[in-house]
């Protein structure tokens, strides 16, 4: 009897234990959410988009489950994605983005807006960062945020002949250098100084920033001598 006893309390145990990692689990997914949602809809609101769209947060990773933000206006944040977002300004930088292709959805009922982007991604992509950086600036994010969450999570490839996305060291090219001319502050200002990721984006763009200075260098030259 006792033995039966021991055994029913032990399994009683065992699934009040299993309850509770579940509880956690589900209440640590709603805090998720609730943080996607807050900065997502900061984001709408600060930049006066009036669609309608709507956050998920899925735990499941991404891989192949295509880009609902351009078909369904709904957009969905994926396990594998958000780990890379480990501060507010990277989270609006993932919302922005995605955002910025939800907004697609709406023209002419998303066909031409998913045609667009298909026959033009890398061009689009380098669209969407440029207005992720412009959204991000109008609801109160440091820009810079961008380039730290692409600095971790878009690897470098060989080439990007064949691919449907532009070297990730020539979007982070493009990111600074539109932050340089536009939002020139958030560089003179740097909150981002101490950040390794910042840090190693420094270092592994050294070329591309030096190319930038020329190209400025020349078009103030350029403007002196010929106005």
């Amino acid at each position: 009897m006792l033995k039966y006893l021991i055994s029913g309390i032990v399994l009683m145990l065992i699934s009040l234990s299993a309850f509770a990692v579940d509880n956690e689990a589900i209440i640590s997914e709603i805090d998720i959410q609730s943080h996607i949602d807050n900065i997502g809809f900061e984001i709408l609101n600060s930049n006066k988009i009036n669609k309608r769209i709507v956050f998920t947060y899925s735990k499941e990773d991404k891989l192949y489950k295509g880009r609902p933000e351009i078909t369904k206006r709904q957009i969905v944040v994926y396990g594998d994605q958000i780990k890379y977002a480990e501060s507010e300004d990277e989270m609006a930088a993932l919302l922005a983005m995605k955002i910025s292709d939800a907004l697609k959805s709406f023209q002419d009922e998303g066909v031409m807006g998913y045609l667009e982007i298909k026959m033009a991604p890398k061009k689009y992509e380098m669209f969407s960062d440029k207005r992720a950086v412009d959204y991000m600036v109008n609801s109160g994010y440091n820009p810079l945020g961008l380039i730290t969450l692409v600095q971790k999570s878009c690897p470098q490839k060989r080439n990007d002949w064949i691919s449907a996305h532009n070297l990730t060291s020539k979007r982070l090219a493009e990111i600074y250098e539109y932050i340089f001319i536009k939002y020139p502050y958030y560089l003179e200002y740097n909150a981002y100084l101490e950040n390794p990721y910042y840090q190693n984006f420094l270092l592994s763009s050294l070329e591309n920033r030096k190319i930038l200075e020329r190209k400025l260098k020349y078009k103030t030259v350029y403007k002196v001598k010929y106005e």
